[in-house]
């Protein structure tokens, strides 16, 4: 597939190397190897298989079978990069790096890790796995500091950081084992296009998923004008609100009154269970609740606050969560996908896995698709 579709670069790109999206590189790897898709889930791996987290890329490869491509990037950290030079800041951005791999390892109960390339070549392309492995921090050398990057090698991989684009990168080799598909590019795909679709009427529904239908975004945090915020005593800190004696484990999910006005039909009615898949595939009960519906809660709450504090955030009891902890691991919202099916309890099921927005939430829920 990867070879047929490389075969159409022409209607893209003029170059003797084949073009090839990277999220045709990650959805043709999930569907044929019927792996996870979770290159939408704004965590370390675009893809998981039988507990290994897999990072997809697809670029071109030098004449010496290397590049140096994107890993991460820490726009939200730049703050906590400010001030930072040479050796402390290679460092702390082999932290942030080990920091958002040890969260999606946690979130999906990942024990094994690798990257899967797709390189490509004049004519070919050649796929290759290689180690996807962190940062070792205490062994960072040959640190290379001036005003646009830093270079900087921990004596198994090699890094570079964009300090104005705030951009992680390593350089991938190819290694001994690796596999190559010749590719011969059609010169006039559109003609192709012509003659496969001539007969044939064209139209109906595509498969693209539709918000408010398929899924939705929910924040989990705040806005004062442009600044975003966790809120201390609601939300993910729900366990600290007054009024009553509470769990150190008590949160909810904010669910937006906006999201209902043009939703109305996405979740069941308030206090109506459903079942909710959280991303390494365990199964909570949850409900939509409070007054306006605005809380996504599980049953036992506990059960929520248990995995998103303890799991994902690794707050000891009691410690509020800030918006510095979501930037940290890349998020800041959840979305909830409806799976479109009902268990023998008559129960609508939904699946959850982490978002972020990066933007105005007003101007996002306002959006059409």
């Amino acid at each position: 597939m990867l070879q047929l579709l490389a075969s159409l670069s022409k209607l893209f790109s003029s170059n003797e190397i084949p073009y090839l999206d990277y999220r045709i590189a990650e959805n043709v790897f999930c569907k044929y190897y019927v792996a996870m898709n979770d290159a939408r889930s704004c965590t370390a791996y675009d893809a998981r298989l039988s507990g290994i987290g897999i990072g997809i890329k697809t670029f071109i490869l030098s004449d010496k079978d290397s590049s140096m491509e994107k890993i991460a990037e820490f726009n939200k950290l730049r703050p906590q990069l400010n001030g930072l030079k040479g050796l402390d800041l290679a460092r702390k951005l082999g932290e942030f790096r080990n920091d958002r791999m040890q969260f999606a390892d946690d979130t999906y109960n990942v024990t094994e890790t690798q990257y899967h390339i797709v390189g490509r070549k004049a004519g070919k392309l050649r796929i290759f796995n290689t180690p996807y492995e962190k940062v070792d921090v205490s062994q960072i050398h040959e640190v290379k500091d001036d005003d646009r990057s830093i270079s900087f090698t921990d004596g198994i991989n090699e890094y570079s950081f964009n300090k104005s684009k705030s951009v992680l990168q390593k350089r991938f080799f190819v290694p001994d084992v690796f596999k190559d598909i010749d590719v011969n590019i059609i010169e006039d795909p559109y003609e192709l296009l012509e003659n496969l679709f001539a007969k044939r009427i064209i139209g109906g529904k595509g498969v693209r998923e539709k918000r408010g239908v398929d899924y939705v975004i929910l924040p989990l945090y705040s806005q004062a004008r442009k600044n975003c915020f966790v809120p201390e005593k609601s939300g993910l800190n729900q366990f600290n609100a007054g009024g009553r004696k509470r769990s150190d484990l008590e949160v909810y999910i904010p669910v937006p009154a906006k999201l209902h006005q043009n939703y109305p039909e996405f979740f069941p009615g308030r206090d109506t269970p459903f079942v909710l898949y959280l991303p390494d595939g365990e199964k909570l009960s949850a409900k939509i609740c409070q007054q306006g519906g605005k809380a996504l809660m599980s049953n036992p709450n506990s059960a929520l606050g248990k995995w998103l504090l303890r799991k994902v955030l690794k707050k000891t009891p009691w410690e509020l969560v800030t918006m510095e902890d979501l930037d940290r691991l890349g998020f800041d919202s959840i979305c909830v996908e409806d799976l479109h099916r009902i268990n023998e309890n008559g129960e609508r099921e939904y699946r959850m896995s982490f978002s972020a927005i990066h933007e105005d939430y007003a101007t996002f829920i306002n959006e059409q698709d």
